[in-house]
């Protein structure tokens, strides 16, 4: 028997070690778009899928890995690891804007409204009628973090609706709507004025803050974001500002034991 053989033995042990060492060194495409920062891992996903990428010359599929020496294109574009440092911007959307890289589908988008020189991105969303505070970066990375960091990521809106508010749309709206199969998580919300409202979410269902006021019967006709985390609005609308080193120490802090699994639709 070819296992009494020591050279066979030795062979097999270096032949696994070395596969167990490719495996180590090995990752997969999507992760790897998004940690040189083009783009989210969602956004790489839907690349894949549209066959706008390639591996030394081969469309992968979904989940493919990648090591050291690939050659890697979307678009027929090579794409590598940027050296500079990774940008990190609050911007004032403006009502309109749409929260999208796909410049050729969407002409109101995000990306051209900023023009900003290099490639960016941002860290989820903020509906079309809806304005106030994104987040936008080239690091792929915080991206997936932020998004995952439910009980730290809080967003703060304020909110106009079509009717007078009362304390029963409060309390409502406090302990939970049943919205999109689920029911939302418990939630500070302060009445501003007879018609406005401020509220802070931990989730990020799609479309949350005007689906919850619909359900309880009104509708939103002003809806802005005030805050994300730790980063107030505080620029004039359409205007973009860098995060300070300070405002960059206390997200990474607040996101530290963060998955840098993407999941949330992040679009109230």
């Amino acid at each position: 028997m070819r296992l009494n053989d020591p050279t066979f033995v030795i062979n097999s042990i270096i032949i696994e070690i070395g596969q167990q060492m490719e495996e180590k060194l090995s990752t997969r495409i999507n992760k790897y778009l998004s940690e040189i920062g083009y783009c989210s891992r969602r956004a790489a996903d839907t690349l894949i899928l549209q066959n706008r990428v390639t591996i030394n010359g081969i469309v992968p599929e979904m989940g493919t890995k990648i090591v050291s020496g690939d050659e890697i294109r979307v678009d027929g574009k090579a794409v590598s690891k940027p050296e500079e440092k990774p940008v990190y911007i609050a911007f004032n959307k403006p009502v309109g804007i749409v929260c999208t890289t796909d410049v050729k589908v969407e002409k109101n988008n995000i990306i051209d409204y900023i023009k900003y020189p290099k490639r960016i991105f941002p860290i989820g969303r903020l509906d079309k009628p809806s304005e106030g505070l994104i987040l936008l970066t080239s690091d792929g990375d915080i991206v997936n973090k932020i998004l995952r960091a439910r009980n730290n990521h809080e967003k703060e809106y304020q909110v106009m609706v079509n009717k007078p508010i009362n304390q029963e749309f409060l309390k409502k709206m406090r302990n939970g709507v049943p919205i999109l199969d689920t029911v939302t998580n418990k939630c500070l919300v302060e009445q501003i004025d007879r018609n406005r409202f401020k509220i802070i979410l931990t989730q990020g269902l799609n479309r949350q803050i005007r689906r919850m006021c619909e359900y309880l019967d009104y509708k939103v006709l002003k809806l802005k974001r005030v805050r994300i985390m730790n980063i107030p609005l505080d620029l004039p609308v359409g205007k973009w500002r860098y995060l300070s080193d300070n405002e960059l120490n206390e997200i990474n802090s607040l996101i530290a034991s963060s998955s840098k699994t993407h999941t949330d639709s992040n679009k109230p």
